[in-house]
């Protein structure tokens, strides 16, 4: 028989911790359903693992390998999210999802799901135990287990998934008539520039005549790539693969993370989209009994963005410290004064977790607002950048077709 530390939900969505004795964690497990709670965490007590029951690890099937396309999660994350909004616990409700016929990847990571759910891990556990989901969506489900606001949380992230495939199909319907106006562009030039330029070119230089700036640089440059093609190559490899390296170390991924939130159009989307999750995650942990600095830290662990992550660490400390959230918020240059106002007011008024959704739904606008602006702009945008470029080359031409005419004239 051995002890068990355990936090649970109860019907009534509140948290309770404590001790319960059983000769397996899964013992344990049905112990804590049979009370009506739903499980947390369930740890042996000292950190002890109990000889006697299976292990968890050992009992469970073999695990889904790879990550789970995005239709794939959205699928599972409503599917889930509907059943335990319908009263469903959490394994009847992946059983259900491991039923269907029609999924077969769902299936599997349902089934590898629900049994260590029954071994007594907790979801978030489960999930990152099986490498398929992202960090952030873990992250996010277990603070709706601490809330015991998972169904609200499942619900967040499939309105999230939705949004960012949606944005993806309309990137991808935008992109469609830039990239072939693109395409045709650059290698219409790199025929011009390796085949047309030199003829024209020697040409050119049979008249004698000064050819203007422009023209002499357009023609460096074609002399350029047509001998040192494999050059040019090889240096944007290696400058790819250098940032590639610089990314992946911790000051690289601060400093790109900073700088990305900069660039314009695109550093207020992500901004936005931050402050949104930010807004409406800390009012439902708050509506579920989540405390302030619990709820902060919870949704810390859930941020991608490394250098937002470091200011959130920031705030935490000082909310920790006794600071107000409005002032903690303020002491950062990232968040606007508009949020602040409306977190100043909720402290004062005493529903922080109003306040705080209806800065949600505030930054919700303001985001859906910047993300058709930026769809809006990529095929002008595109096909400026292309008549530039093609518009630069003739222009370079053009300009060195006529000085040598005039040229001639003259004689």
């Amino acid at each position: 028989m051995g002890s068990f530390l355990f936090k649970a939900t109860s019907a009534k969505g509140e948290l309770e911790d404590g001790v319960i004795e059983a000769r397996s964690k899964a013992e344990a497990y049905r112990h804590l359903v049979a009370r009506r709670l739903r499980p947390v965490s369930l740890l042996p007590r000292d950190g002890a693992t109990p000889n006697s029951g299976p292990d968890p690890a050992a009992s469970a099937p073999a695990s889904f390998q790879g990550r789970i396309s995005s239709n794939d999660l959205l699928l599972f994350t409503e599917e889930l999210a509907e059943l335990l909004e319908s009263g469903l616990q959490l394994e009847p409700a992946l059983k259900i999802i491991e039923s269907r016929k029609e999924a077969a990847v769902l299936r599997q990571v349902s089934a590898a799901l629900r049994q260590r759910v029954r071994d007594g891990s907790s979801f978030s556990a489960a999930l990152r135990h099986g490498g398929g989901f992202s960090e952030l969506f873990c992250s996010m489900i277990a603070a709706g287990e601490t809330a015991g606001a998972l169904p609200s949380i499942l619900r967040r992230q499939a309105d999230y998934l939705t949004m960012v495939i949606e944005l993806r199909r309309k990137i991808s319907a935008a992109l469609i008539y830039p990239s072939i106006v693109f395409t045709a562009g650059i290698v219409l030039l790199f025929i011009f520039m390796m085949f047309l330029l030199p003829q024209l070119t020697v040409l050119l230089s049979k008249t004698g005549q000064k050819l203007p700036f422009m023209t002499r640089l357009l023609i460096a440059v074609s002399e350029f790539f047509g001998h040192y093609w494999w050059l040019v190559g090889l240096v944007l490899i290696g400058l790819g693969f250098a940032f590639w390296a610089w990314r992946r170390t911790t000051e690289g991924q601060l400093t790109w993370d900073r700088i990305s939130l900069g660039i314009p159009i695109i550093g207020e989307v992500v901004s936005c989209k931050f402050l949104a999750e930010f807004c409406q995650t800390l009012a439902t942990l708050s509506l579920n009994g989540v405390t302030l600095l619990n709820g902060l830290t919870l949704f810390q662990r859930a941020t991608a963005n490394v250098y937002l992550k470091s200011l959130l660490v920031k705030l935490v400390e000082r909310v920790a410290e006794g600071a107000p959230l409005s002032s903690a918020l303020r002491n950062s240059p990232f968040f606007p004064g508009v949020l602040c106002d409306i977190v100043t007011v909720g402290e004062q008024s005493g529903n922080l977790a109003i306040a705080l959704q209806r800065g949600a739904k505030r930054y919700d606008r303001e985001f859906a607002a910047k993300i058709q602006k930026l769809t809006a702009l990529i095929q002008p945008l595109t096909i400026l950048v292309v008549a530039l470029f093609v518009g630069l080359v003739a222009y370079s031409m053009i300009t060195g077709i006529l000085t040598s005419v005039s040229g001639l004239r003259s004689r």
